[in-house]
């Protein structure tokens, strides 16, 4: 007779021991599971014949996730590339006989167009989806930002010609109420927001030691 020894790496074994679908989310992300989960003005008892409101909220879920602003910006014949003011070139400015277009380049920033009349939620409400029911620490928000390519040139010169601007995926670490900015920083490949040891950013960046 012998004793039936555990291996070492027990959850590892459980973790590969899948049998048949799961509704359980087995994918790893650094943001809560209510930070994806659209606003929706529905009461919470309904009567019956009508639809519930935890099943509107998955609803919306899956159509929001469906929309690309890239995607819905292009199919409007814009350019994403080109909506970040950049230096002018006085040499290489365009004649009106060359007809190219645009003839005057894009001068004003995206934040004179902004208007927040009709956004669903407030900045303060937008960053404590990051807090878990029971949890002190804030996690990120999912979002995109329009952002460089190339993060060393996109910090010294922001408005360069060589930068290319595209719509990345971001995690909205904090909010500053008096210049009205949102700080992101870019997930990995994986869909993690971390830092450069790896560990999750939590609470704005802001470590124990300030």
């Amino acid at each position: 007779v012998t004793t039936f020894k555990m291996p070492e790496d027990f959850g590892s074994v459980l973790d590969k021991q899948v049998i048949g679908p799961t509704t359980e989310n087995l994918i790893k992300s650094d943001f809560p599971v209510q930070s994806f989960k659209p606003k929706v003005h529905i009461a919470f008892q309904r009567l019956p014949g009508q639809c519930p409101r935890e099943i509107e909220i998955e609803r919306r879920r899956k159509l929001y996730l469906t929309f690309d602003i890239a995607q819905l910006l292009a199919s409007e014949g814009i350019d994403s590339n080109q909506l970040m003011p950049r230096h002018h070139d006085p040499a290489n400015m365009p004649t009106l006989e060359e007809k190219k277009d645009p003839i005057f380049p894009i001068y004003l920033p995206l934040k004179i167009f902004d208007n927040n009349e009709y956004d669903c939620r407030t900045p303060e409400e937008w960053i404590s989806l990051g807090l878990e029911p029971g949890s002190h620490d804030r996690k990120p928000v999912p979002g995109k930002a329009l952002l460089p390519t190339d993060d060393v040139l996109g910090h010294e010169d922001p408005k360069s010609q060589k930068l290319i601007y595209e719509w990345i995926d971001v995690g909205v670490l904090d909010y500053d109420k008096k210049t009205e900015l949102y700080l992101v920083h870019k997930t990995h490949e994986n869909g993690l927001v971390r830092d450069e040891e790896g560990r999750p950013i939590l609470n704005g960046g802001i470590t124990p030691e300030g």
